[in-house]
Order: C-alpha cells, then sequence, then structure tokens
C-alpha cells in the first residue's frame, strides 16, 4: 500500500464534512459516528449540527431528559442510539469528570460504543494509531492488496491486524490520516458496485485490478429491506405520534395508525423492550392499555 499516495489524495479530496473542522470537540465527533451508523452522511450533518447547537457537551446531554433526547432524534432512524448517546453523556459525566475516555477498552464501555466506534473516536478524535476498519477500509485493504473482490470473509481480528499491517508508520498523524483515507476512497471512488478506478490513485499497484476485477462467488447481490410496511415504520409511526402529543397515545387510537394486530403488538413489544416507550395497562378491559414517553429519569 502506498501510504503516501492514500495521505495526499486524501489531503485534496476529503469532502467538508463538519465534524472534521477545526475545534469539534472529542464528544461531538462521537456523537457523528454514532448518528453515522447506519444512516447515510446527508441526513447525519443537519441533525448532528442540531445536536450538537443543542446540547454541545456530554454533561448538557447527561442533564436532559430521556424524552427530550428521543424527540431531538426525531426521524434519523434506530433510536436505540439515541438513547445509548443519552446513557453514556450520563456516564461520560459521572465516571469520567466530564472528559471521555481516549483508549478503545475504556470507550467499549459506553452504550452502542463497539470495535469500530471505539477505534474511530480513538483515532480521529485523539490522535491515536489504531486501526479504524468499516466495511470501504476493508473493501480497498482487500482489493488493492489481495486482489479480492470484497472482504466478507475477514474476521474482525483478522481485519484489524490487517488493515494496522499496511497503515503502520512511525507518525501516529499519518497513520490516523492514512485510516481516513482508505475509509474515504472506498466511500468515493472504490465503491462497492460502481468502483471509479479510472481516479483512483492506488489504479496502478491494485492487485484487483491488475488481474481483471475477479468475481468473489461469495459476494451476492445486497437486497435493501423495504422500509414500507416494516415493523421499523411502524415503531417509527408510533414515536412520531408520541412525540408529536403530549398525551398518552390510547388503544384505539394506535387502531387507527396501524391496522395489522400482530405487526402492532410486535412494534410495541419492541420499543418497550428498548426502553423507549412505557405501556400503561387499564383496567377497563383485557386489551386496553395507552403508551407513552419514559418519564424523565426513567429507562436510564
Amino acid at each position: 500500500m502506498d501510504q503516501a499516495l492514500v495521505r495526499q489524495w486524501y489531503s485534496t479530496h476529503q469532502r467538508d464534512l463538519p465534524w472534521r473542522a477545526e475545534g469539534v470537540s472529542a464528544w461531538q465527533i462521537l456523537v457523528s459516528e454514532v448518528m453515522l451508523q447506519q444512516t447515510p452522511v446527508a441526513r447525519v450533518i443537519p441533525a448532528w449540527q442540531a445536536w450538537c447547537e443543542r446540547w454541545p457537551t456530554a454533561q448538557l446531554l447527561a442533564a436532559a431528559s430521556l424524552g427530550e433526547v428521543l424527540s431531538q432524534w426525531n426521524r434519523l432512524g434506530y433510536p436505540r442510539r439515541a438513547k445509548n448517546l443519552h446513557r453514556s453523556a450520563q456516564m461520560v459525566t459521572e465516571e469520567f469528570g466530564g472528559e471521555l475516555p481516549r483508549d478503545v477498552e475504556t470507550l467499549e464501555t459506553l452504550p452502542g460504543i463497539g470495535t469500530y466506534t471505539s477505534r474511530a473516536i480513538a483515532c480521529f478524535a485523539f490522535g491515536i494509531p489504531v486501526p479504524v476498519v468499516d466495511t470501504n477500509v476493508k473493501r480497498v485493504v482487500a482489493r488493492v492488496e489481495d486482489g479480492d473482490q470484497a472482504a466478507g470473509h475477514w474476521s474482525v481480528g483478522f481485519g484489524l491486524e490487517r488493515v494496522d499491517e499496511v497503515s503502520r508508520t512511525e507518525n501516529a498523524e499519518h497513520y490516523c490520516q492514512i485510516q481516513r483515507g482508505l475509509m474515504e476512497l472506498g466511500a468515493l471512488l472504490c465503491t462497492a458496485r460502481s468502483p471509479r478506478c479510472e481516479t483512483c490513485p492506488l489504479q496502478d499497484s491494485c492487485r484487483w485490478r491488475a488481474e481483471g476485477y475477479p468475481e468473489d462467488p461469495s459476494v451476492k447481490p445486497r437486497v435493501q429491506a423495504r422500509y414500507e410496511g416494516s415493523d421499523r415504520q411502524v415503531r417509527g409511526i408510533i414515536l412520531s405520534w408520541l412525540r408529536q402529543n403530549p398525551h398518552p397515545l390510547e388503544r384505539e387510537t394506535l387502531e387507527d395508525l396501524w391496522p395489522q394486530a400482530a405487526q402492532r403488538q410486535r412494534a410495541v413489544e419492541s420499543l418497550v423492550r428498548d426502553g423507549l416507550i412505557e405501556r400503561h395497562e387499564r383496567v377497563d378491559g383485557p386489551e386496553s392499555f395507552s403508551l407513552s414517553w419514559l418519564p424523565p429519569g426513567r429507562g436510564e
């Protein structure tokens, strides 16, 4: 891997993303990484900006109620991430004196922060030279170094070792810039379906290109799960109604929102299980209940 080419290309072609700006705090970078989990960059940018304007620090977010946090999260999707962010803010405030931990192992103790996100924060927020391995990075390294169309067979441990191997340098700043560069190459040029090899800075050393782009038989066309009619849509409808109305959602109204009983039940049960809403049983019938946001201080 020609590290200098990766760094040079990144310095010229990197996207102007707000969480990369000078003065953005480590906590705000964590917020961006959590929001970027399963959500496109274009949708995250305005949500992140509004979030950081309202709660620029972990301490301010920790002082908010869970209902306020979920309302601000709005339609960003997978609202459990908002709950995890809220709990993480409380942990940072109460257990770490308001300062985000720098080491990967401690970062991984925060809710919703796994192998990738912990290393992304350590590398991008603190400049610690650790491999940051997402699907984009894996795809670039697999193609350029190994001649593989993808890296579906990589285990988590192997991926960390392989990316660290091609990124290794004594300069920590350069190491972290290589992580950003590989990620950006995968997002912009070395894409899964339509790679733009003619503009890639690594085209002359890419083994996959040199071998005639061999197809990996294990790579299957990705089928995007439909949102319309899915349990996710029902969850979103319930949460949207609760965001917009100050009073509980009664069973009769819920039936009007979504007529299919089994799907309604699954959605309600999953939202209760995730700690996002509370179910209130009533005495006027076996099927009588109402739903509401968890009151402030609950579900934490």
